[in-house]
């Protein structure tokens, strides 16, 4: 087996698809910013091992999951959710993975809902998103910098007679309801960016 020279091995982990991947403490301390502050310490944390793989990092003594930023994505974007979350999360993490489209991905969980092999939640249930396209973790100061906070709560079949939401925001931020009367249906807060 050729081993690759020092110079070799840099060009070859600069290549496209070669990220470097975090330390496991790096991506712990940066996805849990997504999430309640309270809550932070004892939530269970996913993120990526050397190969690239979705590992996990923690495992949490609370309700919330922590998902790390993808270091092969381009900008940030963590998210914790509700552990009543984590079925929907997983399936679609798997139907992506075996390369459904999203539409496809959408439909396949909507049937599996509606057949109860895929648990939903039963109450509202929120997913955090911390994300922007110039957020980086800065591991001197420990905080993620540049960064916009979304929130998403899932309220399965949901619809506008049911929740008295809008389908779309009446006011920039505002609170609307999307996919109405599907299994995903959820209230979309997304305030504006800083």
């Amino acid at each position: 087996m050729k081993t690759l020279s020092p110079l070799s091995l840099l060009l070859f982990l600069a290549l496209p698809g070669f990220a470097q991947v975090p330390s496991a403490e790096d991506q712990i301390a940066a996805a849990v910013q997504a999430g309640p502050e309270e809550q932070r310490a004892e939530a269970t944390v996913l993120g990526y091992n050397m190969g690239g793989q979705l590992v996990e990092l923690r495992k949490g003594t609370n309700q919330l999951i922590c998902l790390a930023d993808d270091p092969n994505k381009a900008g940030f974007n963590a998210a914790c959710y509700h552990s009543s979350l984590a079925d929907f999360m997983a399936r679609g993490r798997a139907l992506k993975a075996e390369g459904k489209s999203r539409q496809e991905i959408s439909d396949i969980r909507e049937a599996e809902a509606k057949a109860g092999t895929l648990l939903m939640p039963k109450k509202p249930a929120t997913l955090h998103v911390l994300y922007g396209k110039e957020a980086v973790y800065n591991t001197e100061t420990g905080l993620v910098e540049n960064a916009n906070l979304r929130y998403v709560v899932y309220t399965p079949w949901a619809t506008q007679e049911t929740s008295g939401l809008p389908l779309k925001p009446m006011v920039p931020g505002g609170p609307w309801l999307m996919f109405p009367g599907t299994h995903a249906a959820h209230i979309m807060i997304t305030p504006p960016g800083k």
